[in-house]
């Protein structure tokens, strides 16, 4: 669980998906805890979210706001939550990151409407 908290405690986490052809494409990304996995909020129709939806297979890892890896890196699951958990994960976002997150938030909002983001939940292996 140490591993899972220390994660959830980083500013950016790198989360690499993998393409159908098998290449990896990282992305750095904010993230929260939630219980015995960690949530990150994204675009709906994002890379990301079709190569989780085609394979949930991902690692993650400490990094920073480019993206580069400042740790180790973890596998784990990825998986698409249902459109009702979309808002207690963006609130989970907001609580960790304050006013750039309200931020971000609202404009996405006003961009994609609310159903234009997903929420997406890490299990570690």
């Amino acid at each position: 669980m140490a591993i899972l908290d220390q994660l959830g405690a980083e500013q950016y986490v790198s989360v690499t998906t993998y393409r159908r052809n098998g290449r990896a494409v990282s992305t750095p990304l904010w993230v929260a805890s939630d219980g015995g996995a960690l949530v990150v909020w994204t675009v709906e129709g994002s890379g990301k979210v079709k190569r989780i939806r085609n394979n949930p297979r991902v690692k993650i890892a400490p990094c920073d706001v480019r993206g580069r890896v400042l740790g180790e890196s973890h596998p784990g699951t990825a998986e698409v939550l249902p459109a009702a958990h979309t808002e207690r994960v963006r609130r989970l976002i907001v609580k960790k990151y304050g006013m750039a997150a309200r931020v971000l938030v609202l404009s996405s909002r006003l961009r994609r409407g609310r159903a234009g983001t997903v929420a997406v939940r890490i299990t570690l292996d």
